[in-house]
């Protein structure tokens, strides 16, 4: 499994977004001179963000992208799927193999038919997509500032 650039953009503009003065936009030259990426590809990123509510566009001369909520209320689940999609990331293909109906569990108390039971292979998967989403929503905008907040600081009183 690998995220695309996109996320990775998303994220770290919604990083500087979120460390520039409160009552500050930025702009897109700025944003894409930060990140190093285009400004037209940069601008599709952040045109997703925007039509899913997490960075409000300034319209103007002076306008650009601000946060359109707290930085703690914008979790890295939230940036990941509006950019990569709200899809799951595995799927049992081999629900009518003789392979899944081996390892689909029956419950016979239920006398379901082994095709209607889950795979346990998916069964692991799903639960690896759910620990990762769970860890994904654990960690927010705000938190990732905080820990790099930290970090400066510590390094700047060893000196």
């Amino acid at each position: 499994m690998q995220f695309s650039k996109s996320t990775d953009y998303a994220l770290h503009a919604l990083l500087h977004l979120g460390h520039s003065d409160r009552f500050k936009n930025v702009g897109i030259k700025e944003l894409s001179a930060t990140l190093g990426v285009s400004e037209s590809y940069l601008s599709k990123i952040m045109s997703k963000l925007r039509q899913d509510g997490i960075v409000r566009a300034v319209p103007g001369v002076n306008g650009g992208y601000e946060l359109a909520r707290p930085a703690d209320q914008i979790t890295f689940l939230d940036v990941i799927q509006v950019i990569e999609g709200r899809q799951h990331l595995f799927e049992c293909s081999n629900s009518k193999s003789q392979q899944h109906l081996l390892l689909a569990e029956v419950d016979t108390a239920e006398k379901k038919s082994p095709e209607s039971c889950q795979c346990l292979v998916e069964k692991v998967m799903v639960g690896a997509e759910q620990h990762l989403h769970q860890y994904l929503q654990e960690h927010t905008i705000q938190s990732v500032m905080d820990e790099a907040f930290k970090r400066c600081n510590h390094e700047a009183n060893k000196k």
